[in-house]
């Protein structure tokens, strides 16, 4: 039993950084009906990033570990929108009435610009995150000695899912983002910048995708820069298991698909870790082809 929940909880974990990651491509498909393939580097950046801005700015130095844990998220995920805006406006917009398949290649070619790109100034060795970054904390809970860092991962990854769940259906601007999903033309008929929701949601996506990012680097303690590529995949699983462009469904998702990995590994083989996450989709997909949650519809963007 103490096995199970320890396991349980790492997948809880790991779960939660899927489910920001999937996110991020789930947004972009429900507004624009396009997988953004690049998605999976701009997490790969945001892990960069954040080895960056905490090594030259001393951030633990001068605040302690917490507080500058949290200024290190804000300015990770500050600097991985600002990229995903810029993205969106090299990449996509000048495709946006042009035939999908062109789309999918500028994101093809913007993931392998922005994979070499990483590889070209931090190198193709690993970089290593501080060790002593935040101190090893374990959490007695229910007699199990559970690390600290694993729930503060899963807590936040929750915090950001649940702001942006509210922002998506709580706020003007959401609701912008859903009318855009639902349909452009009439949301431009209402008034509504579809360009500029657009934008928005290039700024959103890579923002969780980038604290995703920095969350890997800080849990595992050292990154790649071909990390993307797998975790990218992973999240795009997720995204599908929930149904792709519903929100709670890449939520739910992600969760499922780190508990499933983490089960696998521990009582079956942890070679095999891959093949549980993807077997599981094929029999959702089989089962309910539009994932658990179903796919976007006009209440769920």
């Amino acid at each position: 039993m103490e096995e199970f929940i320890q396991q349980l909880t790492n997948g809880l974990a790991v779960g939660g950084i899927y489910a920001l990651v999937a996110l991020g491509y789930t947004m972009v498909y429900g507004v624009l009906k396009l997988i953004n393939f690049a998605h999976g580097d701009l997490f790969t950046i945001g892990a960069y990033l954040g080895l960056t801005v905490l090594t030259a700015l001393g951030l633990k130095e001068h605040l302690g570990p917490v507080a500058g844990i949290g200024v290190l998220v804000i300015f990770v995920m500050g600097l991985v929108a600002i990229i995903g805006a810029l993205l969106e406006r090299v990449a996509y917009k000048p495709l946006r009435h042009a035939p999908r398949l062109s789309a999918v290649v500028s994101a093809l070619g913007a993931s392998i610009f922005f994979q070499n790109a990483v590889m070209l100034v931090y190198g193709a060795r690993f970089q290593v995150y501080p060790h002593d970054l935040l101190p090893k904390v374990v959490v007695n809970l229910f007699g199990l000695e559970i690390p600290l860092l694993r729930i503060a991962l899963f807590v936040s990854s929750l915090v950001l899912m649940a702001g942006l769940y509210l922002f998506i259906h709580k706020t003007k601007i959401g609701t912008a983002i859903r009318a855009a999903a639902i349909d452009q033309g009439a949301a431009r008929l209402m008034g509504i910048n579809v360009d500029r929701v657009i934008l928005l949601v290039f700024c959103i996506g890579p923002a969780l995708g980038g604290a995703a990012g920095l969350m890997v680097g800080l849990y595992y303690g050292q990154i790649n820069f071909t990390m993307g590529w797998v975790y990218g995949l992973k999240a795009f699983t997720a995204a599908i298991l929930g149904g792709i462009g519903n929100i709670p469904g890449a939520m739910l998702g992600g969760l499922l698909l780190g508990v499933i990995e983490a089960l696998g590994a521990a009582y079956l083989s942890i070679a095999w870790k891959d093949a549980f996450a993807f077997g599981v989709l094929i029999l959702i997909l089989i089962v309910r082809p539009t994932g658990i949650l179903g796919e976007r519809v006009a209440e769920k963007v």
